[in-house]
């Protein structure tokens, strides 16, 4: 049998840019690190030892009993949040994939031990984004409820996209993805449409609190007095109302009946297009640990992309597509954990060779009903008199119709730059990848923040020119640098993760257990590319 040829290394561990990028980017990490330990807070401490005394488990907790043993559990968007107004970053949900019962699920938690679980924007954005991988992928979701509904004041972005997360649990039910309610407290207000709304309901015994007004509303508005128990307790729920369909004695108990729940549902099933990943699977000929030397923490400076691939491919094995046409853009087959894969990576500027490539081979992954893995460090398209007359926007849009109307699962990984139309023909969020996660190094924007404020300073010097004014040249530079200021400050892989651009920052040792998680997830269903044109030479 014959095998693709492994990639060989050039690298020099010993080098002064290879030090230097690896002390860099060791810092960028330690920050990241700080950050995603800020992200894990689960409320005060007064509140932690009263939900402990009440028999509660802390949010994690929850994750960890309701997980198969040794289940790994790839958590999505922790940084949700990051250097907003709310509830700080993750917000009030810890949300991600993991195996119950031998099925991969989506799992998300309510943390009730901080802000009693309450709904910022950010977490509601969060979960919205997390439905949307469940529904993309059909993981059933496993909703661990204790929430007292919507931060108030934020309520008037909450309330106009909030109804999006009950309307999607729907539709999910409706392609057959079920969604698990677990409620430990409370689930008051729109909250309790979670519970209610779901395929499967369990309360908590004498602590599931769920009901659309509580007793001082209730009294408020029709002068009744009752108490939480017999208005929306679980027994009465379980009892009475039929709202919940399983009544837990505990927490314990309450996942453990989740657990059985998932265990009885449909098997995957094995249609053509299924793809399980090879038994035996090679590990990449290089460390994963030099990838903190190859990447550079400075954006300016170029990566090699095979150097990446070598590292993250099984066996370091890679058949390249079109080496020598289109350089800036490397193209080719490998495999991950066992599975196919093609892989679309920046070496540079995207010219008009190399646009018709990436479009090319798209095409071929589509017939070939092949994941594409994107690794994206790209300024733009090429620019200039002469690109222009050769075509370089038709170029560009044909690889851009490609990425749109691709059909096969996608997963996007930031190394570096993202920059203009290039994060559009390179897979960015706007083309709804099933994943994206970004390097701590990532930039993006719609242009560098010296190119950025260049143009601008180009801008007012002609503006003033026109109207016949004198150019303040001082008022200007302290424009400029505060443009440059502004545009890094916001184009930064933080930044950018706190507005949910991505799916979690990685560390770069990490991506090919990443890479390999997301496609046991894309695979647990059949795909197909339903692509109805032949391959055409571009």
């Amino acid at each position: 049998m014959y095998s693709m040829q492994a990639l060989k290394t050039r690298i020099n561990k010993n080098a002064p840019d290879f030090k230097a990028n690896y002390e860099g980017m060791q810092a960028l990490l330690k920050d990241l690190d700080d950050k995603l330990e800020k992200s894990r807070f689960q409320g005060k401490e007064k509140h932690i030892e009263k939900a402990h005394k009440l028999g509660k488990m802390l949010a994690r907790e929850r994750i960890e009993v309701l997980l198969d043993e040794d289940s790994p559990f790839m958590e999505l968007l922790p940084l949700a949040g990051l250097g907003g107004k709310g509830f700080g970053p993750g917000g009030t949900t810890v949300g991600g994939i993991g195996i119950v019962s031998g099925k991969i699920c989506m799992i998300v938690s309510n943390v009730g031990t901080n802000k009693g679980g309450s709904i910022d924007y950010a977490t509601l954005m969060k979960s919205l984004r997390l439905g949307e991988i469940a529904m993309e992928n059909r993981l059933p979701m496993i909703n661990l409820v204790e929430s007292g509904g919507a931060n108030l004041p934020e309520q008037e972005k909450i309330f106009n996209y909030g109804g999006a997360s009950f309307r999607d649990i729907t539709r999910r039910s409706k392609e057959g993805i079920p969604t698990i309610a677990v409620v430990f407290g409370n689930a008051t207000a729109g909250g309790a449409y979670v519970p209610g709304m779901s395929d499967y309901t369990v309360f908590v015994k004498d602590n599931a609190k769920v009901f659309l007004a509580g007793p001082p509303l209730v009294k408020m508005a029709t002068n009744e007095v009752v108490d939480d128990e017999s208005l929306g307790g679980a027994a009465m729920h379980s009892r009475v109302s039929g709202v919940s369909d399983y009544l837990a004695e505990d927490e314990l108990d309450g996942l453990r009946i989740a657990r059985e729940i998932i265990e009885h549902l449909e098997p995957v099933e094995e249609k053509p297009g299924y793809r399980k990943a090879k038994p035996s699977i090679k590990s990449p000929l290089y460390d994963n640990e030099e990838l903190l030397g190859i990447v550079s923490p400075d954006i300016k400076k170029p990566i090699d992309a095979r150097e990446i691939i070598a590292r993250i491919v099984d066996g370091s094995e890679f058949h390249e597509f079109k080496p020598e046409y289109g350089t800036t853009l490397v193209t080719g087959w490998a495999e991950v954990h066992g599975y196919r894969v093609g892989i679309i990576a920046n070496n540079g500027v995207l010219f008009s060779e190399s646009a018709n490539k990436g479009t090319h081979f798209i095409q071929l992954c589509n017939r070939q009903n092949t994941p594409i893995i994107y690794l994206q460090n790209i300024t733009g398209f090429m620019v200039g008199k002469a690109y222009e007359e050769g075509g370089i926007i038709k170029d560009g849009a044909k690889m851009i119709n490609a990425v749109s109307n691709s059909d096969v699962p996608t997963i996007t990984i930031m190394i570096g730059a993202s920059y203009g139309a290039g994060n559009y023909a390179m897979n960015g969020r706007a083309y709804q990848p099933r994943f994206l996660f970004s390097y701590p190094n990532s930039k993006i924007a719609v242009m560098g923040p010296e190119q950025l404020s260049g143009v601008m300073e180009m801008i007012q010097r002609q503006a003033a020119e026109k109207a016949g004014l004198e150019y303040d040249k001082e008022q200007a530079e302290q424009m400029r640098q505060y443009m440059m200021m502004e545009v890094e400050k916001k184009s930064n892989a933080m930044y950018a993760t706190g507005q949910l651009w991505d799916d979690g920052v990685i560390d770069p040792r990490d991506t090919r257990n990443y890479i390999g998680c997301c496609l046991n997830v894309v695979h647990q269903n059949a795909f197909s590319s339903d692509n109805q044109f032949g391959i055409f030479r571009m």
